[in-house]
């Protein structure tokens, strides 16, 4: 089944949002000067303008059944409105359509105890790609828990829903083997303290639920005799149409070019105004203030569809670059996420000093991690490294050998005491409470947290206007106006109002 929307313009809606600058700079002034200094791009760049942009994407939510999933009106909806902006702003705009599995919830997934008392509902996640059914049925583990092979199955009850623990493989391996062996239904606990968000991916077409519970539940459920549940799940799946939106300086040299990106969907739940309102409304204020730069390098801004789905709109970019258009682009800086409410500042680990998951990312991508530690240190905060996870958008770049970057505040990850000790909010609770859910609205932000973060965009993406010679050696010019230090082509050591020499080998904090 093919699903085609078209794109329904609520430029109306957001329009008459009132936008707001920082002291001593009129709209007028932002509008039309150049903005080539980090004084002057940081005095236009603001949080009250980054909050107009996630105000305008909260109003299209609202308009569209609360949601701006790609392949629905919602999504369209924000890529009218970001082309808007864009267009109005002066540079050079292109909407980029491709077609994708899309998944979407069509009511809320029940799952509930039966027998025995209590009886009631569980919270839960719906796996995306979950097939549908409604299925009340005895619960059967299996051994070993993570459910990975054909073999863990053995005697399986028939139409039992079986409780499987996460680990090990992928969720779609553990749900197929389940299906094979009879089960009707699949619930999924986590491994660790916190809620799941799972995906069976989007080559998952078995017609069985899958949903995911916590670690607490899961054990509770798997310790109780004679227990009984319903599984209720109602989705779509198919292949619909989206849109990355692309948008270039009309400067620049266009064989050294800078990309700057962030996902503009949402999940199916909810808005997505964290997840990734923040990163998408951060880019387009820049954007929006770099137009009349006229820096050295191009700089290309990139709002991404169906990353929720897989980085689908990333991978489709990517991969459909020639490499002589691949050899072009500088470094890649993405933004997924970056007002986390209960936030650490995290960078991405460029050159695996921190030793976890995957390794470093390609040439180039630690010093774009020295960069964001330069930008932390000079503005009096502390940062800790995370690993490319592949969880974003980065990843396509990665692949094909880009040096990659940039900033994320947390998603369903547990804040830890000694993080809690350095950047305040509650050890114990997620990152972003909201993460995935139907609460992740326009309240749902740290706004000190985004604002320092809405700034470090700013400021990275001005820097390597200027000069990416730190990451691929082709040399540039200072930002005007900055501490000449580093080495005399372009290098982007100095920041105003801090010390030029600010570059870190490692992170000031640790667990």
């Amino acid at each position: 089944m093919r699903r085609r929307f078209v794109m329904l313009s609520v430029l109306a809606l957001v329009l008459s949002l009132t936008p707001v600058v920082a002291a001593g700079a009129s709209v007028n002034s932002c509008d039309t000067r150049v903005n080539n200094t980090y004084k002057k791009l940081l005095e236009c760049v603001t949080l009250d303008g980054a909050r107009e942009h996630q105000a305008a994407f909260q109003t299209i939510a609202d308009a569209n059944g609360g949601i701006r999933t790609s392949g629905t009106p919602g999504y369209d909806d924000s890529v009218a409105y970001v082309v808007e902006k864009l267009n109005a702003a002066g540079l050079n705009v292109m909407v980029q359509p491709f077609d994708f599995q899309t998944f979407i919830t069509l009511s809320p997934t029940v799952l509930e105890q039966v027998a025995p008392p209590p009886v009631g509902p569980v919270v839960n996640r719906t796996m995306s790609y979950s097939g549908s059914g409604d299925v009340t049925a005895a619960v059967s583990t299996v051994s070993p828990i993570t459910g990975c092979n054909a073999g863990d199955f053995a005697g399986f009850p028939s139409g039992n829903i079986a409780l499987i623990s996460r680990g090990a493989c992928t969720f779609a391996l553990k749900a197929t083997n389940a299906y094979n062996a009879g089960a009707a239904a699949v619930i999924i606990y986590n491994n660790i303290p916190g809620q799941l968000n799972g995906t069976l991916g989007n080559s998952f077409t078995l017609n069985i639920g899958v949903t995911g519970v916590t670690q607490d539940v899961g054990q509770q459920l798997a310790a109780t005799p004679g227990l009984v549940m319903r599984l209720k799940t109602e989705t779509f799946r198919g292949v619909a149409t989206t849109y990355n939106v692309i948008a270039e300086t009309p400067w620049g040299n266009p064989n050294n070019v800078v990309m700057v990106g962030a996902h503009l969907d949402s999940v199916n739940a909810g808005p997505g105004i964290q997840d990734n309102g923040s990163g998408s409304a951060a880019i387009l204020e820049v954007a929006e203030n770099m137009a009349k730069t006229k820096g050295v390098n191009k700089v290309r801004f990139a709002w991404w569809g169906a990353e929720e789905s897989g980085l689908v709109g990333s991978t489709f970019y990517v991969n459909n670059l020639s490499q002589a258009q691949q050899d072009k682009i500088a470094l890649y800086l993405n933004f997924d996420m970056i007002g986390s409410p209960n936030h650490v500042f995290f960078v991405y680990d460029g050159d695996d000093s921190d030793a976890v998951g995957a390794g470093p990312g390609p040439a180039g991508s630690a010093q774009i991690e020295k960069l964001f530690e330069t930008y932390y240190a000079n503005t009096n905060n502390s940062w800790k490294g995370t690993d490319f996870s592949g969880r974003s958008d980065y990843g396509p770049f990665i692949a094909v050998g880009i040096p990659s970057g940039g900033l994320f505040t947390g998603a369903e990850g547990i804040k830890t005491d000694a993080e809690a000790a350095i950047w305040g909010g509650t050890a114990g609770d997620q990152y972003d409470p909201c993460y995935h859910l139907a609460c992740d609205t326009y309240d749902n932000i740290n706004l000190s947290a985004f604002d320092t973060n809405t700034d470090a965009v700013a400021f990275s993406t001005l820097t390597y206007a200027f000069s990416t010679y730190p990451v691929n050696g082709v040399p540039g010019k200072h930002v005007p106006g900055a501490p000449s230090g580093g080495s005399g082509n372009g290098s982007a050591a100095g920041y105003p109002g801090g010390d030029s020499s600010g570059l870190h080998d490692d992170e000031p904090v640790a667990e």
